[in-house]
């Protein structure tokens, strides 16, 4: 069974957040008077949530309710099935990986607001390389 593709980037967006703060499965669960299995299917999209429990998430997350939709492909967006409208399933943002997190959040913890920039400036010249040479 195909899990709704808004479910899932919902679902995909409250992991992202729930690990950044580092808030356990268990936790957040015990915090909403859940089971870590029922977060678990919440961040998998196997269930829905439903638009009070989303507002309890987001006050725990500290974030707007908006957040869990913001950065939803235009795929999703206009899609009202479980695939894409080009008939791919929907894959899982970059912003989910563990790694993306903990480069976000070793970025932010480098209080010098001018050696941040730099670092930023670093990545950038790296990644423009990367690019050019790929071009090549």
């Amino acid at each position: 069974m195909s899990h709704h593709p808004v479910d899932v980037h919902v679902g995909s967006r409250l992991r992202e957040r729930r690990n950044f703060l580092r808030i356990s499965q268990e936790k957040l669960g015990k915090d909403l008077g859940l089971t870590f299995q029922q977060i678990q299917k919440y961040e998998k999209g196997a269930n829905r949530v439903g638009a009070s429990r989303l507002y309890e998430i987001s006050r725990l997350l500290k974030v707007p309710t908006a957040y869990f939709f913001e950065d939803m492909p235009e795929s999703i967006q206009h899609s009202n099935g479980a695939v894409a409208e080009n008939g791919e399933s929907f894959v899982a943002h970059p912003f989910d990986k563990r790694e993306t997190q903990q480069l976000t959040r070793a970025y932010y913890s480098i209080s010098d607001e001018d050696t941040r920039r730099r670092v930023l400036e670093l990545i950038k010249a790296i990644s423009d390389q990367q690019l050019d040479s790929d071009d090549e």
